[in-house]
């Protein structure tokens, strides 16, 4: 049996325990559940296949990032014993999954209770039947074995396509929770709201948890609260117990407290259900927002009556070492570093997320386009097509109470065949259509939205073109006249998904624009093959330096422009964070997307503080460059120091004076003319900037750095460094040298790490210090590593170049096991 259930966001009195802890995992294809537990019973060299794990827990943590062989794909298997003790008389017990992937069988010792197709929407299976029978083998003492199959094998009959730019991850990846309810209980609470500056009209909508479907009499309790704890709404209700989703309250609000991005501000909902037969109560207890929004035709997004311009990004569940089992402590961080950077929208790309990204962005004031992950390769057949809906129904069924979320969106790309010998553009039409009434059927209070399907433009509401003007297709200056055209091409208009691929520490003096080689006025649309670096069209992203040079003019142009486009609703940069992706092999990081304005273990890159400096409210200030430890040029020549700030004005001191003031400027392009050049000292420099605001706030930032005025010629030879580090790891850092022996500061050779001895590379990280394949930044490249108590020789190759080693100490960075 399966069943959908929505487990409260928090404050209940429904009885959820989170299951961390306890779990073994195999990665197998095992021949059937008794094999789960045989190990039990027989003590073989099976039994050491088996590993502990934690909770949230993916299989694909590592290998999506190793260079040398694809990431795996196949069944995963979990077992655990459970202690249960379900306290209500005749209550239900629940197995709550928040997502696992991609395929999920539930076993109940040899018996199989329950499956779900699908990685990313919520499910519960109930195993309480299965409970009352009873019959587990005596030397589990009363425990409950559970096991439990994820398998994410390739399947051309499900979403999303395995030609989707991203790992379709495998394992229980999200948290999974065993909830005690009573016979009779809460499903879901939808508050539903129409509002105005001046009034909501609320609706507080029941379903029911009922498999015995009885009739029986329930008392409902409802209490209504704002953001400053103030009851607004008490009732209570007395009713017999009913199927489906009921209205059981029904009132207004004036002058509400409207949600913003400026002032996130919740409500709160809990209604209390009281069985009068048996006397037990059970509560869940939802949060809601008071907003209105409206897309203009041909014209901007208004939020609450004002003009608000979208400031967004997206976000991929996907992080360095843990693949998509993101702790809740990690996603926190991740949305406070997205609000942080000034945003007030996001993109949750391309599947349902995590109930805690929505629920961080509620709080945080973001903005979001949800969408289900029909993304790429056609159209399937009926179970294809069914798993679309009910994945949609699943989203907006379980997501509706969030006041963040604006848009439902219908699929990504959907124009991008591949899965099937065939590609019918008018089926896509239809099933369109069939989901943009499906969506407005389960939820009429926000809109429909898709990008990059340019047949299907008309049947959502809201549609973004594929542009990447400077990427993929022409050059960054004409992104202001694409944009326009595909404003006036659509009814409303919203671009998302714009960047540029960029290697986290890489800088270059002059940053390749490609104004000479690429054709222009041709589009700006990416089309098939484009992500390809060989082949093609001439394009930044094939001939291009990869460097965050070139990415944060892009970024400091795009921005710029949009300030002076009044029709503009917004746009969302691709992506917040570098990705772990199984096509794109060829990246200076193997499998790595690597878009992000942070690395994929959140390290900052440049282009977050160009952001800042045309988002952030709160006073900034960055010195370009500032992680550089070596800038080079000649002894006579001036250099460019460029700085990011929002500051009305900032002075830059060079080696203690002042190389004078600046006043900031968006039309004076790059930097809003806070760039100085300047004459810099051979060997060491410090740079410190000051930026102040209208209101007198001073911030500053400063760096030092060596200025290299030898030249160098091709590197020839690659040498190794060791540091220690304070938790017992060690740096190993290569970097490349001419036949003089002069550092080579632009070399940009792929270097591979290796290790013999005792200890461990910590690579497949998808970072540029954890990945054992990538190409050099600036001439250098480093890893880390474990000693493990040993001795070892670490290696570097570069076909061309010496190999260098260096031996790390059996002494250097002990540390217990």
């Amino acid at each position: 049996m399966e069943r959908i259930f929505a487990a409260p966001l928090g404050g209940s009195k429904m009885i959820t325990q989170r299951l961390t802890h306890n779990w073994a995992y195999i990665q197998s294809s095992l021949g059937g559940a008794w094999e789960v537990w045989r190990k039990d019973k027989l003590n073989n060299h099976y039994n050491l296949a088996w590993s502990e794990v934690e909770l949230p827990h993916c299989f694909n943590a590592l290998d999506a990032m190793d260079p040398d062989v694809p990431y795996y794909q196949g069944q995963g298997w979990y077992r655990t014993l459970l202690e249960v003790d379900n306290p209500y008389l005749n209550g239900r017990t629940l197995l709550h999954f928040e997502g696992a992937g991609q395929h999920t069988e539930v076993y109940v010792y040899e018996d199989r209770v329950g499956e779900h197709q699908g990685g990313y929407d919520e499910f519960t299976i109930d195993i309480t039947d299965r409970l009352r029978e009873g019959q587990f083998p005596a030397y589990y003492e009363n425990k409950v074995p559970i096991a439990i199959r994820c398998d994410n094998t390739r399947n051309l009959e499900t979403i999303p396509s395995d030609v989707s730019d991203f790992n379709l991850y495998g394992g229980l990846y999200r948290y999974v929770n065993l909830v005690y309810v009573p016979a009779v209980s809460l499903e879901t609470v939808h508050v539903i709201s129409q509002v105005s500056a001046d009034r909501a009209d609320i609706q507080v909508q029941v379903k029911l948890y009922h498999p015995e479907a009885d009739k029986r009499s329930v008392r409902l309790r409802l209490q209504v609260w704002d953001d400053t704890e103030q009851e607004i709404f008490a009732a209570t209700v007395n009713r017999v117990t009913w199927d489906g989703s009921e209205v059981v309250a029904d009132f207004e609000v004036d002058a509400p407290h409207l949600w913003s991005p400026n002032a996130p501000r919740l409500y709160t909902c809990k209604v209390t259900l009281e069985d009068e037969g048996t006397g037990t109560e059970t509560a869940e207890t939802v949060r809601f927002g008071l907003r209105y929004f409206e897309f203009e035709k041909k014209g901007p997004f208004y939020l609450n009556g004002e003009r608000l311009l979208l400031h967004g990004t997206h976000r991929h569940e996907d992080h360095a070492g843990v693949g998509a089992a993101m702790t809740e402590e990690m996603i926190a961080c991740e949305m406070r570093l997205i609000k942080d950077m000034g945003a007030n929208f996001i993109r949750l790309g391309h599947y349902q997320q995590s109930r805690i990204v929505l629920d961080q962005c509620d709080e945080l004031g973001l903005l979001v386009w949800e969408e289900i992950p029909w993304c790429r390769g056609g159209l399937g057949g009926a179970s294809y097509r069914q798993q679309c809906k009910d994945m949609l129904t699943a989203m907006i069924t379980q997501h509706r109470n969030h006041p963040s979320i604006i848009l439902w969106g219908l699929g990504n790309e959907n124009d991008w065949e591949a899965d099937f010998n065939y590609f019918d553009e008018e089926a896509i039409r239809d099933f369109m259509r069939e989901l943009h009434a499906l969506s407005h059927e389960l939820d009429d209070t926000r809109l429909t939205a898709i990008r990059r399907c340019e047949f299907c433009r008309d049947i959502v509401d809201v549609y973004s073109p594929s542009i990447w003007a400077g990427w993929y297709r022409g050059v960054y200056p004409e992104y202001e006249s694409y944009t326009r055209a595909g404003f006036e091409n659509t009814d409303r208009f919203l671009h998302v998904e714009w960047g540029a691929d960029n290697v986290a520490g890489r800088h270059v003096k002059k940053p390749y624009t490609g104004f000479a080689d690429i054709q222009t006025g041709q589009g700006a649309d990416e089309r098939d093959g484009d992500y390809l670096l060989t082949g093609g069209d001439p394009r930044v992203s094939s001939l291009g330096d990869w460097s965050e040079t070139y990415f944060c003019d892009m970024i400091d142009w795009y921005l710029r422009a949009q300030q002076g486009m009044p029709w503009l609703t917004g746009t969302a940069q691709w992506s917040f964070k570098d990705f772990s992706t199984p096509v794109r092999p060829d990246s200076p990081i193997p499998y790595l997307n690597m878009k992000g304005v942070v690395e994929r273990d959140f390290k900052k890159k440049e282009a977050y503080y160009v952001f800042q400096s045309y988002w952030l409210e709160k006073p900034m200030i960055r010195i370009y460059g500032g992680a550089m430890d070596v800038r080079t040029g000649s002894a006579e020549e001036e250099q460019t120091i460029r700085v990011y700030s929002n500051c009305s004005q900032a002075e830059l001191f060079i080696n203690g004076e002042s190389a004078g003031v600046r006043t900031r400027d968006v039309r004076d392009y790059p930097n809003a003319g806070l760039r100085w050049n300047v004459t810099l000292l051979p060997g060491m420099n410090q740079v410190v900037a000051r930026g102040r605001n209208e209101s007198g706030d001073v911030v500053s930032d400063e760096t030092t750095f060596v200025f290299q005025t030898e030249s160098w010629g091709v590197p020839v030879s690659l040498q190794l460094s060791s540091y220690e580090e304070p938790n017992g790891h060690v740096m190993i850092e290569a970097k490349a040298y001419d036949a003089e022996g002069v550092f080579c500061a632009d070399a940009a050779v792929r270097i591979h790490f290796g290790l013999a001895g005792s200890g461990k590379l910590l690579d497949n990280l998808g970072t540029v210090r954890g990945s054992r394949s990538i190409e050099l930044a600036n001439g250098r490249a480093c890893i880390y590593m474990d000693p493990r108590g040993g001795a070892s020789m670490v290696s570097a190759r570069c076909e061309g170049l010496r190999t260098a080693f260096v031996e790390v100490s059996g002494e250097c960075g002990v540390r217990d096991k």
